[in-house]
């Protein structure tokens, strides 16, 4: 039986495990799917040691930049972002190993916003820089989309809540929503963005899905702007990480 698997610490809330152990179980692949919750990036090399017929791995917080050092090889976007959480196994007639790194954040992204997309959409504001907003940098560079990080203190390159101003909202009518903020138990919060600087040209994506409509979402909604959560791009980087490791 072919094992897949998530790196990660603390792994309370996996959506991959249950979402590929009903594939397998409904497309009648022998193969299973477990969460290795490891304390440290250290144990990494135990967790791949120790299951011979380990085939593919996700990889989510705190480890998708840790692992790198670890792996063999990276995907050229996955080189550019700088984050792995997707890596493909290949183990050899001798037992040597070679791991790859990949990231389907990009690909979901990318493949979820594209449709959303109008010519008048030319530069995006990325709320949050961790490891989830390179990946999403990166999949609006590859659509033509010049984006500029939102950071909540002051860093070079960055802007700041305080700065978006009218012009820069006006100029920026693709906003995405990189940050926890708003999140199921605290519905109750959202960015702090100018909402009343919005308009039916913008569009906001949230990568948040639970609740189903963030309050970010229903802001952008109040004022017209078109609005989409992270679901079908949760969906579409599981799809892209089951064709990586199978390819």
């Amino acid at each position: 039986m072919q094992k897949y698997g998530l790196i990660g610490y603390p792994l309370k809330h996996s959506f991959s495990i249950g979402f590929f152990n009903e594939k397998f179980k409904s497309e009648g692949i022998d193969a299973e799917y477990v969460n290795f919750e490891i304390p440290e990036i250290n144990d990494f090399m135990e967790v791949i040691e120790e299951n011979p017929n380990l085939c593919g791995l996700n990889v989510t917080i705190p480890y998708k930049e840790q692992v790198i050092p670890f792996l063999d090889e990276l995907d050229k976007d996955t080189a550019k972002i700088g984050a792995v959480n997707v890596i493909k196994i290949i183990r050899t007639p001798k037992r040597k190993i070679k791991l790859v790194g990949y990231n389907s954040d990009i690909i979901g992204f990318s493949q979820s916003i594209q449709p959303l997309l109008q010519p008048y959409h030319k530069k995006a504001l990325i709320l949050g820089t961790g490891g989830s907003s390179k990946a999403i940098y990166h999949g609006l560079k590859n659509l033509g989309i010049d984006s500029v990080f939102v950071s909540r203190t002051k860093k070079e390159g960055m802007l700041t809540y305080e700065e978006l101003t009218p012009e820069v909202m006006a100029e920026h009518t693709v906003i995405v929503n990189c940050t926890p903020v708003g999140m199921y138990p605290k519905v109750d919060f959202c960015p702090a963005i100018p909402y009343e600087l919005l308009t039916p040209n913008h569009l906001l994506y949230d990568l948040l899905y639970n609740p189903n409509i963030t309050l970010f979402m229903k802001k952008g909604e109040e004022h017209g702007a078109v609005t989409k959560n992270g679901l079908e791009m949760l969906l579409l980087q599981a799809f892209a990480a089951w064709e990586i490791w199978n390819k």
